[in-house]
Protein backbone atom coordinates (compact mmCIF):
# COMPACT_ATOMS: atom_id res chain seq x y z
CA UNK A 1 0.00 0.00 0.00
CA UNK A 2 1.41 3.67 -1.16
CA UNK A 3 2.05 5.81 1.93
CA UNK A 4 -0.66 7.96 3.33
CA UNK A 5 0.11 11.62 3.92
CA UNK A 6 -0.96 13.03 7.21
CA UNK A 7 -3.60 15.16 6.78
CA UNK A 8 -2.68 18.87 8.20
CA UNK A 9 -5.43 19.55 11.24
CA UNK A 10 -8.85 21.72 10.02
CA UNK A 11 -8.30 24.89 10.01
CA UNK A 12 -10.52 27.00 12.18
CA UNK A 13 -13.07 29.64 10.80
CA UNK A 14 -11.52 32.63 10.94
CA UNK A 15 -14.86 34.08 9.53
CA UNK A 16 -17.47 32.46 11.58
CA UNK A 17 -19.51 35.64 13.32
CA UNK A 18 -19.54 35.95 16.84
CA UNK A 19 -22.98 36.05 18.47
CA UNK A 20 -23.95 37.53 21.95
CA UNK A 21 -25.69 34.89 24.44
CA UNK A 22 -29.06 37.42 24.09
CA UNK A 23 -28.56 37.41 20.11
CA UNK A 24 -28.54 33.31 20.09
CA UNK A 25 -31.54 33.33 22.60
CA UNK A 26 -33.86 35.19 20.64
CA UNK A 27 -32.70 33.39 18.06
CA UNK A 28 -33.77 30.34 19.32
CA UNK A 29 -37.10 31.97 20.72
CA UNK A 30 -38.15 32.93 17.05
CA UNK A 31 -37.28 29.46 15.36
CA UNK A 32 -38.85 27.84 18.54
CA UNK A 33 -41.98 30.12 18.07
CA UNK A 34 -42.00 29.82 14.51
CA UNK A 35 -41.78 26.10 13.96
CA UNK A 36 -44.89 25.40 16.69
CA UNK A 37 -47.16 28.26 17.43
CA UNK A 38 -50.16 27.14 19.12
CA UNK A 39 -50.16 23.36 20.19
CA UNK A 40 -52.49 21.20 22.59
CA UNK A 41 -51.00 19.47 25.22
CA UNK A 42 -52.38 16.52 27.64
CA UNK A 43 -50.59 16.28 30.77
CA UNK A 44 -50.72 16.12 34.41
CA UNK A 45 -50.44 19.34 36.41
CA UNK A 46 -47.11 19.22 38.64
CA UNK A 47 -45.84 21.64 41.18
CA UNK A 48 -48.77 24.11 41.45
CA UNK A 49 -48.58 25.93 44.19
CA UNK A 50 -51.34 28.47 43.66
CA UNK A 51 -50.59 31.90 41.88
CA UNK A 52 -47.92 33.83 42.53
CA UNK A 53 -47.49 37.46 44.38
CA UNK A 54 -47.81 38.91 40.85
CA UNK A 55 -51.09 37.12 39.59
CA UNK A 56 -49.28 34.49 37.40
CA UNK A 57 -49.19 30.98 37.75
CA UNK A 58 -46.09 28.79 37.43
CA UNK A 59 -46.28 24.58 36.96
CA UNK A 60 -44.84 22.12 35.22
CA UNK A 61 -46.89 19.42 32.76
CA UNK A 62 -46.00 16.23 33.16
CA UNK A 63 -46.66 12.38 31.46
CA UNK A 64 -44.93 9.18 32.09
CA UNK A 65 -41.33 10.52 30.61
CA UNK A 66 -40.99 13.40 30.27
CA UNK A 67 -42.25 17.12 31.33
CA UNK A 68 -42.45 20.60 30.26
CA UNK A 69 -42.35 24.29 32.20
CA UNK A 70 -45.95 25.96 32.04
CA UNK A 71 -47.08 29.47 32.77
CA UNK A 72 -50.70 31.43 32.59
CA UNK A 73 -50.27 35.26 33.15
CA UNK A 74 -52.85 36.82 35.25
CA UNK A 75 -54.67 38.47 32.60
CA UNK A 76 -55.75 34.71 31.41
CA UNK A 77 -56.22 33.34 34.51
CA UNK A 78 -58.49 35.24 35.95
CA UNK A 79 -60.90 34.75 32.89
CA UNK A 80 -60.39 30.86 33.15
CA UNK A 81 -63.87 28.43 33.62
CA UNK A 82 -60.97 25.47 35.19
CA UNK A 83 -58.29 26.56 37.34
CA UNK A 84 -54.95 24.74 37.25
CA UNK A 85 -55.18 21.84 39.94
CA UNK A 86 -51.98 20.14 41.63
CA UNK A 87 -52.46 16.44 40.38
CA UNK A 88 -55.30 17.46 37.58
CA UNK A 89 -54.86 15.77 34.09
CA UNK A 90 -55.39 18.56 31.69
CA UNK A 91 -55.24 19.71 28.11
CA UNK A 92 -53.70 22.65 27.81
CA UNK A 93 -53.80 25.08 24.51
CA UNK A 94 -51.18 27.81 24.28
CA UNK A 95 -47.68 28.73 22.29
CA UNK A 96 -44.27 27.31 22.88
CA UNK A 97 -41.38 29.83 23.25
CA UNK A 98 -38.47 29.74 25.68
CA UNK A 99 -37.29 31.66 28.73
CA UNK A 100 -34.12 33.09 28.07
CA UNK A 101 -33.22 33.91 31.67
CA UNK A 102 -32.97 30.15 32.28
CA UNK A 103 -32.20 28.51 29.32
CA UNK A 104 -35.26 26.30 29.09
CA UNK A 105 -38.74 26.29 27.03
CA UNK A 106 -42.00 26.41 27.98
CA UNK A 107 -45.85 26.37 27.05
CA UNK A 108 -47.60 29.86 27.62
CA UNK A 109 -51.05 28.57 28.45
CA UNK A 110 -53.99 30.61 26.83
CA UNK A 111 -56.71 27.99 27.30
CA UNK A 112 -57.37 24.73 30.32
CA UNK A 113 -60.28 22.22 30.59
CA UNK A 114 -59.96 19.09 32.10
CA UNK A 115 -59.40 15.87 30.33
CA UNK A 116 -62.39 13.60 30.13
CA UNK A 117 -65.47 13.25 32.53
CA UNK A 118 -63.23 11.70 35.12
CA UNK A 119 -61.27 14.84 36.03
CA UNK A 120 -64.50 16.65 35.85
CA UNK A 121 -65.76 13.77 38.63
CA UNK A 122 -62.33 14.24 40.52
CA UNK A 123 -62.55 18.04 40.36
CA UNK A 124 -66.16 18.08 42.02
CA UNK A 125 -64.95 15.52 44.61
CA UNK A 126 -62.22 17.45 45.72
CA UNK A 127 -63.91 20.77 45.25
CA UNK A 128 -66.66 19.06 47.47
CA UNK A 129 -64.48 18.19 50.18
CA UNK A 130 -62.74 21.43 50.26
CA UNK A 131 -66.22 23.57 50.58
CA UNK A 132 -67.49 20.74 53.19
CA UNK A 133 -64.32 21.43 55.12
CA UNK A 134 -65.04 25.18 55.16
CA UNK A 135 -68.82 24.37 56.71
CA UNK A 136 -70.57 25.46 53.85
CA UNK A 137 -72.84 22.52 53.66
CA UNK A 138 -73.79 22.25 57.53
CA UNK A 139 -77.20 21.99 57.95
CA UNK A 140 -77.20 24.07 61.22
CA UNK A 141 -76.59 27.19 58.52
CA UNK A 142 -79.81 26.59 56.37
CA UNK A 143 -82.60 28.94 56.55
CA UNK A 144 -86.38 28.07 56.60
CA UNK A 145 -88.13 28.71 53.63
CA UNK A 146 -91.03 31.62 53.89
CA UNK A 147 -94.65 30.22 54.30
CA UNK A 148 -96.46 32.20 51.94
CA UNK A 149 -94.07 34.93 49.89
CA UNK A 150 -94.74 37.65 48.81
CA UNK A 151 -92.78 38.15 45.72
CA UNK A 152 -90.11 35.30 44.39
CA UNK A 153 -87.14 35.54 42.35
CA UNK A 154 -85.67 33.54 39.78
CA UNK A 155 -82.23 33.21 38.51
CA UNK A 156 -82.66 31.09 35.18
CA UNK A 157 -82.61 31.51 31.19
CA UNK A 158 -85.14 33.35 30.05
CA UNK A 159 -85.77 31.65 27.01
CA UNK A 160 -85.84 28.34 28.28
CA UNK A 161 -88.86 25.94 29.10
CA UNK A 162 -87.71 26.28 33.17
CA UNK A 163 -89.44 29.86 33.81
CA UNK A 164 -92.75 28.87 31.94
CA UNK A 165 -92.68 25.53 33.84
CA UNK A 166 -92.14 27.42 36.98
CA UNK A 167 -94.71 30.37 36.11
CA UNK A 168 -97.37 27.69 35.27
CA UNK A 169 -97.37 25.87 38.25
CA UNK A 170 -97.07 29.04 40.57
CA UNK A 171 -100.24 30.44 38.32
CA UNK A 172 -101.82 27.03 39.36
CA UNK A 173 -101.09 26.67 42.60
CA UNK A 174 -101.40 30.24 44.54
CA UNK A 175 -100.26 33.08 41.85
CA UNK A 176 -97.34 35.66 43.05
CA UNK A 177 -95.16 38.27 41.81
CA UNK A 178 -92.11 36.94 40.41
CA UNK A 179 -89.02 39.05 39.62
CA UNK A 180 -86.81 37.05 36.45
CA UNK A 181 -83.07 37.63 36.53
CA UNK A 182 -82.25 36.42 32.54
CA UNK A 183 -78.52 34.45 32.79
CA UNK A 184 -76.54 32.40 30.55
CA UNK A 185 -77.30 28.43 32.39
CA UNK A 186 -73.98 26.91 30.55
CA UNK A 187 -70.95 28.12 28.40
CA UNK A 188 -68.16 30.66 28.99
CA UNK A 189 -68.98 33.26 31.79
CA UNK A 190 -72.29 31.80 32.67
CA UNK A 191 -70.82 30.84 36.20
CA UNK A 192 -70.09 34.75 37.17
CA UNK A 193 -73.51 35.96 36.04
CA UNK A 194 -75.26 33.74 38.16
CA UNK A 195 -73.26 34.56 41.22
CA UNK A 196 -74.16 37.89 39.87
CA UNK A 197 -77.53 37.30 39.66
CA UNK A 198 -78.31 36.21 43.54
CA UNK A 199 -75.54 38.57 44.80
CA UNK A 200 -77.98 41.31 43.17
CA UNK A 201 -81.13 40.05 44.26
CA UNK A 202 -79.41 40.40 47.84
CA UNK A 203 -78.50 43.49 47.34
CA UNK A 204 -81.89 44.85 46.65
CA UNK A 205 -83.03 47.08 49.55
CA UNK A 206 -86.16 46.62 51.66
CA UNK A 207 -89.41 49.00 50.36
CA UNK A 208 -87.31 49.96 47.53
CA UNK A 209 -88.53 50.62 43.78
CA UNK A 210 -87.81 47.26 42.88
CA UNK A 211 -89.25 45.04 45.98
CA UNK A 212 -86.47 42.22 47.35
CA UNK A 213 -88.12 38.71 46.66
CA UNK A 214 -88.96 36.77 50.05
CA UNK A 215 -87.43 33.22 48.19
CA UNK A 216 -85.29 32.83 45.60
CA UNK A 217 -84.90 30.13 42.88
CA UNK A 218 -82.32 28.96 41.13
CA UNK A 219 -83.43 26.37 38.10
CA UNK A 220 -82.13 24.53 35.08
CA UNK A 221 -83.40 21.89 32.88
CA UNK A 222 -80.98 18.99 32.55
CA UNK A 223 -78.05 17.82 30.96
CA UNK A 224 -74.82 16.33 31.20
CA UNK A 225 -71.95 16.76 33.90
CA UNK A 226 -70.55 19.52 31.09
CA UNK A 227 -73.46 21.34 30.62
CA UNK A 228 -74.39 21.79 34.63
CA UNK A 229 -70.72 22.48 35.22
CA UNK A 230 -71.47 26.27 35.90
CA UNK A 231 -73.04 25.51 39.10
CA UNK A 232 -70.21 23.18 40.61
CA UNK A 233 -68.37 26.62 40.37
CA UNK A 234 -66.67 28.05 43.52
CA UNK A 235 -68.21 31.59 42.47
CA UNK A 236 -71.54 30.13 42.36
CA UNK A 237 -71.48 28.08 45.80
CA UNK A 238 -70.33 30.80 47.25
CA UNK A 239 -72.63 33.16 46.38
CA UNK A 240 -75.57 30.74 47.26
CA UNK A 241 -74.04 30.21 50.78
CA UNK A 242 -73.69 34.38 51.36
CA UNK A 243 -77.29 34.70 49.84
CA UNK A 244 -79.59 36.20 53.18
CA UNK A 245 -82.80 35.61 51.22
CA UNK A 246 -83.87 31.63 51.52
CA UNK A 247 -82.47 30.10 48.22
CA UNK A 248 -84.03 26.38 46.57
CA UNK A 249 -81.92 24.86 44.07
CA UNK A 250 -83.81 23.15 40.72
CA UNK A 251 -80.69 22.51 38.39
CA UNK A 252 -81.38 19.47 36.44
CA UNK A 253 -83.38 16.47 36.79
CA UNK A 254 -84.00 13.93 39.79
CA UNK A 255 -80.40 12.27 39.15
CA UNK A 256 -78.53 15.34 38.86
CA UNK A 257 -76.55 16.42 41.35
CA UNK A 258 -74.36 19.75 41.90
CA UNK A 259 -72.24 21.59 44.47
CA UNK A 260 -75.19 24.33 44.70
CA UNK A 261 -77.90 21.50 45.68
CA UNK A 262 -75.49 20.80 48.91
CA UNK A 263 -75.32 24.34 49.95
CA UNK A 264 -78.63 25.86 49.13
CA UNK A 265 -81.44 25.73 51.85
CA UNK A 266 -83.67 23.63 49.69
CA UNK A 267 -83.11 21.20 46.61
CA UNK A 268 -85.97 20.70 44.82
CA UNK A 269 -85.34 17.67 41.73
CA UNK A 270 -86.74 19.51 39.27
CA UNK A 271 -88.37 23.18 38.42
CA UNK A 272 -91.72 22.72 38.95
CA UNK A 273 -91.41 21.02 42.35
CA UNK A 274 -89.16 23.95 43.13
CA UNK A 275 -92.38 25.94 42.70
CA UNK A 276 -94.52 24.05 44.69
CA UNK A 277 -91.97 24.08 47.75
CA UNK A 278 -92.45 27.82 47.34
CA UNK A 279 -96.23 28.68 47.81
CA UNK A 280 -98.37 26.32 48.86
CA UNK A 281 -102.07 25.59 46.89
CA UNK A 282 -104.55 28.40 47.13
CA UNK A 283 -108.05 26.26 47.25
CA UNK A 284 -107.02 24.30 49.97
CA UNK A 285 -105.98 27.27 51.76
CA UNK A 286 -109.63 28.97 51.73
CA UNK A 287 -110.97 25.06 52.82
CA UNK A 288 -108.82 25.79 55.80
CA UNK A 289 -109.51 29.30 56.23
CA UNK A 290 -113.52 28.51 56.16
CA UNK A 291 -112.72 25.50 58.46
CA UNK A 292 -110.75 27.57 61.23
CA UNK A 293 -113.69 30.38 60.81
CA UNK A 294 -116.15 27.93 61.54
CA UNK A 295 -114.52 26.56 64.69
CA UNK A 296 -114.01 29.62 66.14
CA UNK A 297 -117.31 30.99 65.68
CA UNK A 298 -118.40 27.95 67.74
CA UNK A 299 -115.75 28.06 70.11
CA UNK A 300 -116.80 32.42 70.36
CA UNK A 301 -120.69 31.09 70.93
CA UNK A 302 -120.10 28.42 73.58
CA UNK A 303 -117.19 31.03 75.75
CA UNK A 304 -119.97 33.71 75.49
CA UNK A 305 -123.09 31.46 76.83
CA UNK A 306 -120.19 30.12 79.93
CA UNK A 307 -119.71 34.02 80.77
CA UNK A 308 -122.95 34.60 80.51
CA UNK A 309 -123.63 31.72 83.25
CA UNK A 310 -121.12 32.79 85.63
CA UNK A 311 -122.04 36.36 85.63
CA UNK A 312 -125.76 35.21 86.35
CA UNK A 313 -124.05 32.64 89.77
CA UNK A 314 -121.87 36.08 90.71
CA UNK A 315 -125.24 38.39 90.87
CA UNK A 316 -127.09 35.64 92.98
CA UNK A 317 -123.94 35.88 95.52
CA UNK A 318 -123.28 39.48 96.14
CA UNK A 319 -124.75 41.41 99.21
CA UNK A 320 -127.50 44.25 99.44
CA UNK A 321 -126.70 47.32 98.81
CA UNK A 322 -127.86 48.80 102.28
CA UNK A 323 -125.68 46.25 103.70
CA UNK A 324 -122.89 47.42 101.59
CA UNK A 325 -123.47 51.05 102.42
CA UNK A 326 -123.75 50.64 106.25
CA UNK A 327 -120.33 51.00 107.90
CA UNK A 328 -119.59 53.81 106.04
CA UNK A 329 -122.72 56.11 106.23
CA UNK A 330 -121.65 55.60 110.38
CA UNK A 331 -118.26 56.87 109.83
CA UNK A 332 -119.64 59.71 107.63
CA UNK A 333 -121.69 60.74 110.53
CA UNK A 334 -118.71 60.33 113.13
CA UNK A 335 -116.89 62.51 111.04
CA UNK A 336 -119.34 65.45 110.20
CA UNK A 337 -119.82 66.10 114.09
CA UNK A 338 -115.99 66.78 115.16
CA UNK A 339 -115.61 68.85 111.50
CA UNK A 340 -116.65 72.14 113.59
CA UNK A 341 -113.92 71.36 116.62
CA UNK A 342 -111.08 70.79 113.94
CA UNK A 343 -111.31 73.54 112.32
CA UNK A 344 -111.13 75.96 115.37
CA UNK A 345 -108.14 74.06 116.71
CA UNK A 346 -106.69 74.45 113.65
CA UNK A 347 -107.18 78.14 113.29
CA UNK A 348 -105.46 78.69 116.77
CA UNK A 349 -102.37 76.98 116.25
CA UNK A 350 -101.85 78.96 112.57
CA UNK A 351 -102.44 82.19 114.43
CA UNK A 352 -99.28 81.26 117.58
CA UNK A 353 -97.35 80.94 114.53
CA UNK A 354 -98.27 83.59 112.73
CA UNK A 355 -97.39 85.83 116.17
CA UNK A 356 -93.80 83.81 116.61
CA UNK A 357 -92.82 85.06 113.67
CA UNK A 358 -93.60 88.28 113.57
CA UNK A 359 -92.35 88.73 117.02
CA UNK A 360 -88.71 87.81 115.05
CA UNK A 361 -88.71 90.28 112.37
CA UNK A 362 -87.23 93.77 113.45
CA UNK A 363 -85.33 96.48 111.72
CA UNK A 364 -82.43 95.71 113.67
CA UNK A 365 -82.03 92.49 112.54
CA UNK A 366 -82.54 94.12 108.58
CA UNK A 367 -79.57 96.25 109.07
CA UNK A 368 -77.35 93.43 110.54
CA UNK A 369 -78.07 90.86 107.30
CA UNK A 370 -77.57 93.98 105.29
CA UNK A 371 -74.06 94.59 106.54
CA UNK A 372 -73.53 90.92 106.31
CA UNK A 373 -74.44 91.28 102.67
CA UNK A 374 -72.41 94.51 101.84
CA UNK A 375 -69.25 92.73 103.98
CA UNK A 376 -69.59 90.11 101.60
CA UNK A 377 -69.77 91.83 98.48
CA UNK A 378 -66.77 93.82 99.31
CA UNK A 379 -64.21 90.53 99.89
CA UNK A 380 -65.21 89.22 96.93
CA UNK A 381 -64.48 92.16 94.53
CA UNK A 382 -61.01 92.43 96.40
CA UNK A 383 -60.82 88.73 95.50
CA UNK A 384 -61.97 89.26 91.79
CA UNK A 385 -58.93 92.05 91.54
CA UNK A 386 -56.08 89.93 92.99
CA UNK A 387 -57.32 86.73 90.75
CA UNK A 388 -57.59 88.89 87.71
CA UNK A 389 -53.84 90.36 87.74
CA UNK A 390 -52.49 86.70 89.14
CA UNK A 391 -53.77 85.21 85.95
CA UNK A 392 -53.08 88.70 83.78
CA UNK A 393 -49.02 87.81 85.01
CA UNK A 394 -49.57 84.03 83.93
CA UNK A 395 -50.46 84.49 80.72
CA UNK A 396 -47.20 87.56 80.65
CA UNK A 397 -44.80 85.10 81.77
CA UNK A 398 -46.18 82.09 79.59
CA UNK A 399 -46.18 84.06 76.44
CA UNK A 400 -42.65 85.01 77.49
CA UNK A 401 -42.00 81.11 77.44
CA UNK A 402 -43.90 80.73 74.32
CA UNK A 403 -41.60 83.67 72.63
CA UNK A 404 -38.47 82.16 73.62
CA UNK A 405 -39.33 78.75 72.23
CA UNK A 406 -40.47 80.75 68.81
CA UNK A 407 -37.16 81.74 68.56
CA UNK A 408 -35.34 78.71 69.32
CA UNK A 409 -37.67 76.93 66.58
CA UNK A 410 -37.04 79.46 64.35
CA UNK A 411 -33.47 79.19 64.46
CA UNK A 412 -33.88 75.33 64.54
CA UNK A 413 -35.68 74.97 61.81
CA UNK A 414 -33.25 77.39 59.13
CA UNK A 415 -30.76 75.27 60.38
CA UNK A 416 -32.19 71.86 59.16
CA UNK A 417 -33.27 73.44 56.29
CA UNK A 418 -30.05 74.56 55.77
CA UNK A 419 -28.32 71.04 56.23
CA UNK A 420 -31.23 69.71 53.98
CA UNK A 421 -30.59 72.10 51.24
CA UNK A 422 -26.43 70.64 51.35
CA UNK A 423 -27.71 66.95 51.87
CA UNK A 424 -29.42 67.60 48.36
CA UNK A 425 -26.42 69.53 46.92
CA UNK A 426 -24.26 66.09 47.77
CA UNK A 427 -26.70 63.95 46.51
CA UNK A 428 -27.52 66.11 43.04
CA UNK A 429 -23.85 65.90 42.91
CA UNK A 430 -23.54 61.86 43.10
CA UNK A 431 -26.49 61.65 40.64
CA UNK A 432 -24.49 63.73 37.89
CA UNK A 433 -21.40 62.32 38.68
CA UNK A 434 -23.10 58.18 38.35
CA UNK A 435 -24.80 59.61 35.21
CA UNK A 436 -21.99 61.04 33.64
CA UNK A 437 -19.93 57.67 34.33
CA UNK A 438 -23.44 55.88 33.26
CA UNK A 439 -22.74 57.47 29.85
CA UNK A 440 -18.86 56.85 29.13
CA UNK A 441 -20.16 52.98 29.32
CA UNK A 442 -22.85 52.97 27.40
CA UNK A 443 -20.72 54.80 24.78
CA UNK A 444 -18.22 52.85 25.04
CA UNK A 445 -20.44 49.60 24.66
CA UNK A 446 -22.10 50.95 21.36
CA UNK A 447 -18.23 51.65 20.00
CA UNK A 448 -17.52 47.97 21.07
CA UNK A 449 -20.99 46.83 19.02
CA UNK A 450 -20.03 48.74 16.15
CA UNK A 451 -16.90 47.31 15.99
CA UNK A 452 -17.93 44.02 16.25
CA UNK A 453 -20.77 44.46 13.70
CA UNK A 454 -17.55 46.20 11.59
CA UNK A 455 -15.45 43.02 11.92
CA UNK A 456 -18.54 40.52 11.11
CA UNK A 457 -19.08 42.57 7.87
CA UNK A 458 -15.57 42.63 7.08
CA UNK A 459 -15.62 38.73 7.89
CA UNK A 460 -18.56 38.15 5.60
CA UNK A 461 -17.45 40.21 2.62
CA UNK A 462 -16.14 39.33 -0.99
CA UNK A 463 -13.15 41.26 -0.16
CA UNK A 464 -12.14 39.66 2.19
CA UNK A 465 -11.92 36.30 -0.09
CA UNK A 466 -10.28 38.70 -2.63
CA UNK A 467 -7.58 39.91 0.19
CA UNK A 468 -6.25 35.86 0.42
CA UNK A 469 -5.54 35.85 -2.80
CA UNK A 470 -8.61 34.83 -5.26
CA UNK A 471 -10.25 37.05 -7.62
CA UNK A 472 -13.58 37.35 -9.17
CA UNK A 473 -14.17 37.09 -12.63
CA UNK A 474 -17.13 39.35 -14.29
CA UNK A 475 -17.87 39.25 -18.40
CA UNK A 476 -18.83 42.33 -20.83
CA UNK A 477 -21.82 42.97 -18.90
CA UNK A 478 -20.71 43.25 -15.21
CA UNK A 479 -22.31 39.29 -14.01
CA UNK A 480 -20.16 37.29 -12.59
CA UNK A 481 -18.57 33.89 -14.62
CA UNK A 482 -18.77 30.98 -12.39
CA UNK A 483 -17.85 28.03 -14.41
CA UNK A 484 -15.20 28.08 -17.70
CA UNK A 485 -18.49 26.45 -19.67
CA UNK A 486 -19.82 29.78 -19.76
CA UNK A 487 -16.86 31.38 -21.53
CA UNK A 488 -17.01 32.07 -25.31
CA UNK A 489 -13.86 31.99 -27.53
CA UNK A 490 -12.39 35.49 -27.42
CA UNK A 491 -14.60 37.23 -24.66
CA UNK A 492 -13.72 39.93 -23.05
CA UNK A 493 -13.63 39.55 -19.10
CA UNK A 494 -12.92 41.53 -16.60
CA UNK A 495 -11.07 40.53 -13.63
CA UNK A 496 -10.89 42.11 -10.29
CA UNK A 497 -8.43 41.45 -7.37
CA UNK A 498 -8.10 42.80 -3.85
CA UNK A 499 -6.52 46.37 -4.84
CA UNK A 500 -7.47 46.79 -8.56
CA UNK A 501 -9.61 45.08 -12.09
CA UNK A 502 -8.08 44.02 -15.59
CA UNK A 503 -9.08 43.18 -18.33
CA UNK A 504 -8.45 40.13 -20.49
CA UNK A 505 -9.79 37.72 -23.52
CA UNK A 506 -9.82 34.21 -23.79
CA UNK A 507 -8.37 32.14 -26.01
CA UNK A 508 -9.70 32.14 -30.03
CA UNK A 509 -9.22 28.16 -30.15
CA UNK A 510 -11.42 27.34 -27.26
CA UNK A 511 -14.33 25.53 -27.52
CA UNK A 512 -17.98 27.27 -27.97
CA UNK A 513 -20.22 27.08 -24.28
CA UNK A 514 -23.20 24.80 -25.04
CA UNK A 515 -26.23 26.00 -26.16
CA UNK A 516 -28.24 24.78 -23.32
CA UNK A 517 -26.51 26.46 -20.61
CA UNK A 518 -26.64 29.93 -22.99
CA UNK A 519 -30.11 30.00 -23.29
CA UNK A 520 -30.07 30.03 -19.29
CA UNK A 521 -28.25 33.53 -18.33
CA UNK A 522 -27.95 33.11 -14.97
CA UNK A 523 -25.99 36.53 -14.01
CA UNK A 524 -29.02 38.28 -15.32
CA UNK A 525 -31.36 35.94 -12.70
CA UNK A 526 -29.30 36.69 -9.90
CA UNK A 527 -29.43 40.76 -11.13
CA UNK A 528 -33.16 41.07 -10.83
CA UNK A 529 -33.31 38.82 -7.69
CA UNK A 530 -34.04 40.87 -4.57
CA UNK A 531 -31.23 41.52 -2.17
CA UNK A 532 -31.33 39.32 1.04
CA UNK A 533 -32.48 40.75 4.63
CA UNK A 534 -29.28 38.77 6.20
CA UNK A 535 -25.46 38.01 5.25
CA UNK A 536 -25.30 34.79 3.71
CA UNK A 537 -22.82 32.39 5.84
CA UNK A 538 -20.20 29.81 4.45
CA UNK A 539 -21.99 26.23 3.11
CA UNK A 540 -20.30 24.39 5.97
CA UNK A 541 -21.66 26.55 8.47
CA UNK A 542 -25.03 26.40 10.38
CA UNK A 543 -27.21 29.47 11.12
CA UNK A 544 -29.83 29.81 12.61
CA UNK A 545 -30.88 33.88 11.23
Amino acid sequence: MPNRLPMPPAEPLLNAPEFTVSELSQSLKRTVEDAFGHVRVRGEISGFRGAHSSGHCYFALKDESAKIEAVIWKGVHGRMRFKPQEGLEVIATGKLTTYPGSSKYQIVIEALEPAGIGALMALMEERKKKLAAEGLFDEARKQLLPWLPEVIGVVTSPTGAVIRDILHRLEDRFPRHVLVWPVKVQGEGSAEQVAAAIRGFNALPEGGRIPRPDVLIVARGGGSLEDLWSFNEEIVVRAAAESMIPLISAVGHETDITLIDFVADKRAPTPTAAAEMAVPVRSDLFVEVADLARRTRAYWQRAHESRRNELRAAARALPAAGDLLAIPRQRLDSAGSALPRGLKANTHAHFRRFTAAGAKLTLRVLHGQISQADHRLTVCGERLGLSARSLLRQRRDRFAGLEVRLRASKLANAQAQRNAIARQRERTQRLSERAQRALVTLLQRLDARVENSGKLLSALSYRGVLARGFALVRDEAGHPLHSADSIGPGARVEIEFADGRVGATTDADRPAPPAKRAQQPKPAAQETKPAPKRVGKPVDQGTLF
